[in-house]
């Protein structure tokens, strides 16, 4: 790459997108200046041999011509992400059917390149698998600051995820600032310092579209409820009571939603309205898992209101809320996403509902009930990688098998085996080791959701995710080793990057 002369050239339909003229300027300096470096500032790049390269005429690269062949910005499940690549010299070229395709080549390129100068011809033809690749997080439990979330979409778009599953708020806190109930963060939040406002959740989203990737977001309910909700007013939490008839005291005091009033939909309705305005994406993720029923037991006025409704079972009780819930949101144009208890009990939901299987144990059972019932699904039950164990562990993930069901083969011609979803539940995480946490074991699914069903082999996988770790902590992302750095039999003993990270830590004296 001649780096005085090189431009990237935008083309066709989608040659004014502001997505990809900003992503011409962010890959401009992934690629020509690695690690950091500034142009004109310690930036020339050294031949092997330790000389400047002679970039030759025959051989000097001088643009990259970016063919976009419509201008539709869009962003939803069904977004063609496709894309060709073809390097030679003079001029690179990239043709994509959508600006989100023309992403994709990028990154591609991006990591082609090596030290800023150096590139093989190569021609690509590529595309995604799923159309469904995401990673969970949980802002609840653990609150992260904006810059760590902006840290992981880049990272995102490195390992080419396209869905942000946010699990913004739980039982423990609520730190959504909502326009609607503002008091849900005023009390529920652990501090007024830990919230995202309106332009935290705008700056999020539009990070995250310029980098290709769509935010969905969880408001978890009937269940997962506390904290925040406690706070409004007529009160919607069903109220516990002891054996004696008596309410209890603490924590213990209250339970899920209480689906029997009136004004628990009056507030899901008014919510709903504000999440369509400020999460701009077709799809919410509606939660409905891990309801428990203790509470809703206790309490003599859902007693009452279950048997003046012949239901007889607690799960009935949630169907019923659900399906009160579903409807709400189908009225307003708004699609959704489900943990899988909600199919398990049998709520009336739409075609184009997605389940999110999440259960572990036989996972596979559950994906060929999903999928025969015609809806489809997102897998996240093998991927939960807030579980850790010592040593290397990224092999299992990359191992599973989407389709190995009942059925799989047909259900994922039929697109009906929609995706991969990679979960960080927050426990035990926050922003001190989330990014470390997560990268680069999460490339492992990445790349199952991404690459062909045969592409398999573990071993090849290793030099692979090893280079994409180096790469990711060239660009700032403090991802972990995946490999044993005291065996040599590791990587043919290669077991360390060209550039090594180094925190950012200012010395108290």
């Amino acid at each position: 790459l001649d780096q005085a002369a090189f431009t990237f050239d935008a083309v066709g339909p989608g040659a004014q997108s502001s997505v990809l003229l900003d992503a011409f300027k962010r890959y401009r300096g992934i690629i020509l200046h690695p690690s950091g470096t500034t142009p004109g500032v310690g930036a020339a790049i050294l031949h092997p041999s330790g000389t400047t390269p002679d970039v030759g005429e025959a051989s000097a690269i001088t643009s990259a011509a970016v063919t976009v062949n419509s201008a539709n910005e869009s962003l939803m499940l069904e977004t063609d992400c496709t894309y060709n690549l073809t390097i030679s010299a003079p001029t690179i070229k990239i043709e994509a059917n959508t600006v989100f395709g023309a992403l994709n080549g990028l990154e591609s390129l991006s990591q082609l390149v090596d030290r800023g100068a150096f590139v093989n011809g190569t021609t690509i033809r590529d595309w995604p698998r799923y159309q469904f690749r995401a990673t969970m997080i949980d802002t609840s439990r653990h609150f992260y600051p904006l810059e760590v979330i902006l840290q992981h979409l880049d990272a995102m778009a490195y390992a080419k995820f396209n869905v942000l599953h946010w699990h913004i708020v739980d039982s423990i806190s609520f730190p959504y600032q909502s326009a609607t109930f503002p008091e849900l963060s005023a009390a529920g939040a652990y501090s007024p310092d830990h919230v995202y406002t309106a332009d935290d959740v705008k700056a999020v989203v539009s990070y995250a579209l310029r980098r290709g990737i769509r935010v969905i977001p969880e408001f978890d309910t009937p269940g997962h409820v506390r904290e925040g909700y406690l706070a409004l007013d007529p009160p919607i939490l069903t109220t516990c009571y002891d054996s004696n008839g008596k309410p209890l005291p603490g924590v213990a005091a209250t339970g899920p939603l209480d689906v029997t009033l009136n004004a628990t939909y009056t507030f899901l309705g008014a919510l709903y309205k504000e999440l369509k305005s400020v999460f701009p994406d077709q799809f919410v993720h509606v939660g409905g898992d891990e309801v428990p029923s203790d509470c809703w037991a206790s309490n003599p006025g859902v007693q009452a209101y279950m048997r003046a409704h012949s239901l007889t079972s607690f799960a009935d009780l949630e169907t019923l809320y659900e399906q009160r819930l579903l409807d709400m949101l189908k009225k307003q144009g708004t699609s959704y996403i489900v943990w899988q208890e909600i199919f398990d009990n049998g709520a009336n939901i739409a075609p184009d509902t997605v389940i999110d299987v999440w259960k572990g144990g036989d996972w596979q059972k559950e994906m060929a009930t999903v999928t025969k019932a015609g809806f489809h699904s997102v897998l996240s039950a093998p991927f939960y990688l807030n579980v850790i164990s010592y040593g290397e562990d990224w092999p299992k993930y990359y191992q599973v098998e989407p389709s190995n069901f009942t059925g799989g083969a047909d259900a994922d011609k039929a697109g009906l085996v929609g995706g991969v979803e990679v979960c960080m539940w927050s426990e035990f995480v926050d922003a001190s080791n989330f990014i470390s946490r997560i990268w680069p074991r999460a490339a492992s699914v990445a790349e199952r959701g991404w690459s062909a069903k045969t592409v398999r082999d573990v071993d090849d996988a290793r030099f692979r995710i090893h280079e994409f770790r180096c790469k990711m902590i060239a660009r700032g992302i403090n991802a972990e080793p995946i490999t044993n750095g005291g065996s040599p039999a590791e990587l043919n003993n290669h077991n360390f990057c060209p550039i090594e990270w180094v925190p950012h830590y200012t010395r108290p004296w």
